[in-house]
């Protein structure tokens, strides 16, 4: 991996570069074309802009150290900039289907057709290229941001695609009514997109568990430490962008020294922190015979 691409900052200042030239380029096919289709494709790239703009400044605040107003880390700054994404979306629809409406009242031919779809193919392309290096990179860096922005760029793709086919098919059918109707459907599919990215946030927001498949590798990972005296309860998880929290109770024998157990617990939290990486573990440890160590709930898991 180049130097020059070593952080999840590097890759969202990629997806500036590439929304600020994909704007040149599709305003430019508005403008010669006059279509609102292709003009709601070049308001759908102004919003990649402004949102990659906002997931800079959220990375950059999510990668601060841990302090003492935030002693967890700024980590759910992501989800601020995946929220804003999703209002811009909605705007952008908006927007869209106002010129659209006027369009259809008053409807205008099209001009130079093929240069401005040749245009958008260019801009469309590097939009796939930009996405497909992000989503790459969000696996990587464990990052809602690149994942939030490389999923915009995809439907960005999918949208230019459509509204070239669609231009092109009112050049050829020579039904100007098309051209709106177009961008009323991208406006559509628009909305859509940002309701799964306002959903996707809301849950970031109010500390959604691990997903199943990362629960059940940590279980079986407890289990091989658990028996003959030993157990866990009052498990939790939680995800804050790109940080994995897990706390949990460790029983065992009141006959244990402290270092015994405190030794148990660092031993746990290595083998936790190396198999999931970028998690945050918290352990507390009781003896496995008094009964009050089971009255404070949370996920109960006894294999004495």
């Amino acid at each position: 991996m180049s130097p020059m691409f070593s952080t999840a900052r590097s890759y969202i200042s990629l997806s500036i570069g590439a929304a600020a030239a994909t704007i040149v380029l599709k305003v430019a096919a508005w403008r010669i074309t006059g279509s609102v289709g292709l003009l709601s494709d070049a308001l759908e790239s102004g919003v990649n802009l402004v949102a990659a703009l906002a997931g800079f400044w959220a990375l950059t605040l999510a990668a601060k150290p841990a302090d003492r107003e935030h002693p967890y880390g700024h980590f759910k700054a992501e989800y601020f900039a995946s929220g804003l994404e999703s209002a811009l979306i909605l705007v952008a629809a908006a927007a869209i289907v106002v010129t659209a409406v006027g369009r259809l009242l008053v409807p205008q031919p099209l001009e130079q057709v093929g240069a401005g779809l040749a245009l958008s193919l260019v801009a469309t392309g590097l939009n796939a290229l930009v996405a497909w290096l992000l989503l790459g990179a969000s696996r990587r860096f464990h990052s809602i941001t690149l994942r939030a922005d490389a999923q915009h760029l995809l439907t960005d793709v999918w949208t230019s695609l459509g509204v070239v086919l669609a231009v092109a098919l009112v050049q050829l059918t020579g039904l100007t009514i098309l051209d709106p109707m177009i961008a009323i459907a991208v406006a559509l599919n628009i909305v859509v997109m940002g309701w799964r990215l306002l959903r996707e946030t809301a849950s970031g927001l109010l500390d959604q568990a691990w997903p199943e498949a990362e629960q059940r590798q940590l279980e079986a990972l407890l289990a091989a430490h658990t028996g003959e005296g030993l157990a866990v309860h009052a498990l939790r998880t939680r995800v804050a962008g790109s940080r994995r929290f897990v706390a949990f109770h460790l029983l065992v024998p009141g006959h244990w020294s402290v270092q015994q157990g405190h030794d148990l617990c660092e031993r746990l939290e290595r083998e936790i922190s190396t198999a999931l990486p970028r998690t945050d573990v918290i352990t507390h440890l009781e003896p496995i015979e008094d009964p009050r160590s089971w009255q404070d709930g949370g996920f109960r898991w006894d294999q004495t």
